[in-house]
């Protein structure tokens, strides 16, 4: 039997502790996302730097480029988090036994509030700046982190009534894209074009097209 054999000190196991400056890269790279969401609200994504996006976030551009590689990767982040944070996806849940009116108002109601609140106004404003200087990239972006992805989330829920038999839709793309068309109304173009105040007024009025457009959108297509 061979005798018992002892580690010395410096070969002994032991518990691996977490690499320092872990909970601060986290941190960092919250501040650079919030820096870049605020400075492409306000200069559109042509008129945002990275130098700029790394002095408001108080870090250096390599900093920057070494959590999100260039602006491109930046600002799709910035979109899906915000996007995510505002309209996370059980939103559109599909709730067994709810009558589908309640669930269909519950997602135009936000949806409208949100279309016409000031900072989403001010980015539609920002991408079509950027569209006018020929740089499109800004709203494709958006379009694809925000509208495409809710699209399809709504094309499900949609999906999902027409097999619990409460909606009979045959092309459900084209009731998806309806549905978001008719709870808004001109809204969003009349705040855009500061034809409007948000005021209670105009608070009334969201809800009132909202609700409107899921009652048309019912008459479409509830089973008959």
């Amino acid at each position: 039997m061979h005798p018992k054999m002892t580690l010395p000190m410096s070969a002994e196991p032991h518990t691996r502790q977490p690499g320092p400056g872990r909970p601060k890269d986290m941190e960092k790279r919250a501040a650079i996302l919030e820096a870049a969401k605020a400075l492409f609200v306000r200069n559109a994504f042509a008129g945002t730097s990275m130098d700029a996006i790394a002095a408001e976030a108080g870090v250096s551009k390599l900093t920057v480029y070494s959590h999100f590689g260039d602006k491109d990767n930046l600002f799709r982040e910035v979109i899906r988090a915000h996007i995510q944070d505002l309209l996370p996806e059980e939103t559109y849940a599909y709730e067994p036994g709810a009558d589908i009116r309640d669930i269909l108002l519950r997602i135009a109601l936000i949806h409208a509030r949100l279309d016409c609140d000031q900072q989403t106004v001010g980015t539609f404003r920002a991408i079509l700046s950027d569209c006018r200087q020929g740089l499109p990239r800004y709203g494709k972006l958006i379009w694809e982190e925000g509208t495409v992805r809710t699209q399809a989330l709504m094309e499900r829920l949609l999906g999902q009534a027409v097999e619990a038999g409460q909606l009979d839709i045959a092309d459900i793309p084209r009731a998806a894209e309806q549905f978001f068309a008719l709870i808004k109304g001109n809204l969003v173009l009349r705040r855009m074009f500061g034809c409007v105040e948000c005021n209670e007024d105009y608070a009334r009025e969201i809800e009132a097209t909202a609700r409107a457009g899921v009652d048309t959108f019912l008459r479409a297509y509830r089973p008959r």
